[in-house]
């Protein structure tokens, strides 16, 4: 048997066999091939973490209620080991982990799917006693100072957080304000508290999560809500902005503590999330029968939430890649390395594509001409490529630092952008200039452009995003016909075009 009937044969095997997976999620576990045509489910895996000290250990964990139009579809935990039951106190529901005795440190697994039915308020909240904060009397001074200062600018509470918080986020405290704000190792957050508290307004914090796509370890975060005796007013202490974020999950509301540790330390609560468009119905099939289902109990979902995170974005490298076979073995278009542009198309999806050629021809252009000049000196090849290295990283730590002060936040992603590929970029362009001239540069560093500039095109679409995620075994096809693209030996269309003069009519 030929290679070529091999290569045929096995590639049309892997076709067949991704479309059969993929057809069969679609048809008997209800899986959407179009994004969008269900409700947006996310996926939140709470990880406690810490270090036992010896003894009985006791963890207890606040669960989250439906808030704000949220809905908890459904929620599990991971309690190997240990004792674990699930308790109820004055409205609010624990998980609670226990064990005689712990020898290493644990991880602890809670894992919640919600999504947003409506668009709601947080609603009434029992009003919280006022506690004046201990003060001593040089402190005691400053704060009556700053809440007469605060109350003689403001109508209510309402209109004095919301001062507060502006002077706090723009800098434009006073000497007092700034005496009470940098004298104190506690957090921003907790001086906000105490002066509402000292103005006698009822406040409590509002802690929850802000629902971003793929993020991983991310914090519990805090809002502050304040009653003006009729109605309750929330605020976002890092930005000063009113009312509650859309993307803001409410885990719980008031002072009671969200994570207590007995016989640990270096407790820590971290957050991965990650979103979907499956149905619910198919979401809450997948949690019940996953022990059912072979297919489901190994496929991505059965992964921690932190790994289906990393797999979102790993899982858009095959797409890329297609992108540049196709470019180079069909088109004839040169590229400087065989897969940076994947990588760059990789950075300009955190960057957004206009941000990201920017930063890339201003960091690639200067360290051009630094490597021209290390060339005149003649260093060996890895202290080169290490000083490039390590001017690529200036480079960019000085557009950052330029970016934020100017005001241009979206600069501040100059980070996402590989910094070895970046290095390796510069020395290879550097040796092509000296080796076959700027012309060569330009059309080899175009072409990485343009694949990396179609990859993104390709790879930030919310139907590719949509099946790589739901339906890894297209990947399966994809090497199928990666495989059949590399028995192809005929012409490329560069090729066709150079040579368009040879098949034309004899003059």
């Amino acid at each position: 048997m030929s290679s070529k009937l091999q290569i045929s044969l096995v590639a049309g095997i892997l076709i067949l066999i991704g479309l059969g997976l993929t057809l069969y999620k679609k048809i008997e576990l209800g899986f959407p091939l179009l994004p969008g045509q269900r409700q947006a489910v996310w996926t939140l895996e709470s990880k406690v973490s810490f270090k036992p000290v010896g003894g009985p250990v006791e963890i207890s964990l606040a669960l989250p209620d439906s808030q704000a139009g949220w809905v908890v579809l459904d929620d599990h935990f991971a309690s190997s080991g240990f004792g674990f039951t699930v308790m109820e106190s004055n409205g609010n529901r624990y998980a609670q982990w226990t064990r005689q005795s712990l020898e290493r440190p644990t991880t602890l697994y809670y894992k919640l799917q919600i999504y947003r039915a409506d668009n709601v308020g947080l609603g009434g909240s029992p009003v919280p006693e006022i506690v004046p904060p201990e003060l001593t009397a040089d402190r005691l001074a400053a704060m009556e100072r700053v809440v007469e200062s605060l109350h003689e600018l403001s109508s209510g509470p309402a209109s004095f957080t919301a001062l507060l918080l502006k002077q706090l986020v723009q800098g434009q405290m006073d000497q007092d304000a700034t005496f009470l704000f940098g004298s104190r190792e506690e957090s921003k957050l907790a001086v906000v508290m105490d002066i509402l508290a000292f103005s006698g307004i009822p406040s409590q914090r509002v802690r929850g999560v802000f629902l971003e796509d793929g993020r991983r370890r991310q914090q519990i975060s805090s809002l502050v809500e304040v009653f003006d005796g009729e109605h309750w007013h929330i605020f976002n202490p890092k930005t000063g902005q009113p009312g509650l974020p859309e993307n803001f999950f409410v885990w719980r509301r008031g002072g009671a503590s969200i994570l207590d540790v007995m016989g640990g330390s270096s407790s820590q609560l971290e957050f991965a999330i990650v979103k979907n468009t499956l149905p619910i119905k198919t979401v809450l099939f997948m949690e019940q029968q996953a022990g059912e289902q072979p297919l489901l109990d190994f496929s991505i979902y059965s992964l921690p939430v932190e790994q289906q995170g990393v797999f979102k974005g790993l899982l858009l490298i095959p797409v890329g890649a297609l992108v540049v076979v196709l470019l180079r073995v069909l088109v004839g278009i040169r590229t400087s390395g065989t897969f940076m542009p994947i990588l760059i198309a990789l950075a300009f999806i955190q960057t957004t594509l206009l941000t990201g050629l920017a930063i890339f021809l201003t960091v690639v252009g200067a360290g051009l001409l630094i490597r021209y000049y290390l060339s005149a000196l003649n260093l060996l090849l890895v202290a080169r490529i290490t000083a490039v290295v390590i001017v690529v990283i200036f480079i960019m730590a000085a557009l950052s630092i330029v970016s934020y002060k100017l005001g241009f936040a979206q600069v501040l992603t100059v980070t996402f952008l590989p910094t070895i590929i970046l290095a390796w970029t510069i020395e290879r362009m550097s040796i092509l200039w000296e080796e076959e001239g700027i012309h060569e540069v330009l059309i080899q560093g175009g072409g990485s452009l343009l694949a990396a500039i179609l990859a993104y095109l390709l790879m930030s679409t919310a139907l590719i995003e949509h099946l790589t995620f739901n339906f890894p075994e297209l990947m399966i096809s994809l090497l199928g016909v990666v495989l059949l693209i590399g028995k192809y030996t005929g012409y490329r269309l560069t090729e066709l075009y150079r040579f368009r003069d040879l098949g034309g009519p004899d003059k």
